[in-house]
């Protein structure tokens, strides 16, 4: 059943707890065991880093506010890096007979979520 929308209703085995969290100028939602790509962070593979959300939710507490999150923290692991999609462009410039082909490809590294700590 890959690719079709889920009814109306129907809920994700999804977990409870989530926080969200903010790196590479993006912000990801992430859960216990989770795996994410995340712009290119320094580390080697197998450090452990730490990440302070922007939000946490615990069934059905919310904790937003800076107050709340005061002690809160995000554990990951670094899994390892990879690279995104080929991205290909051309420049040109008419009457100049100006034509510039380039590329990007954009490095990412895989973490993955190890705890979520509400800090209480």
């Amino acid at each position: 059943m890959t690719g079709l929308a889920a009814p109306p209703g129907l809920l994700y085995s999804r977990s409870l707890v989530y926080a969200v969290i903010a790196t590479g100028g993006k912000q990801h939602r992430v859960e216990e065991g989770a795996r994410v790509a995340v712009e290119l962070l320094k580390g080697e593979e197998g450090a452990e880093i730490s990440f302070a959300p922007i939000l946490v939710v615990d069934g059905d507490t919310t904790l937003a506010t800076p107050a709340e999150l005061d002690g809160a923290m995000v554990g990951a692991r670094i899994v390892g890096e990879e690279k995104g999609p080929k991205i290909r462009g051309l420049t040109y410039t008419p009457k100049a007979r100006t034509r510039r082909r380039w590329g990007h490809r954009q490095h990412y590294t895989t973490i993955e979520i190890t705890s979520i700590a509400t800090g209480k």
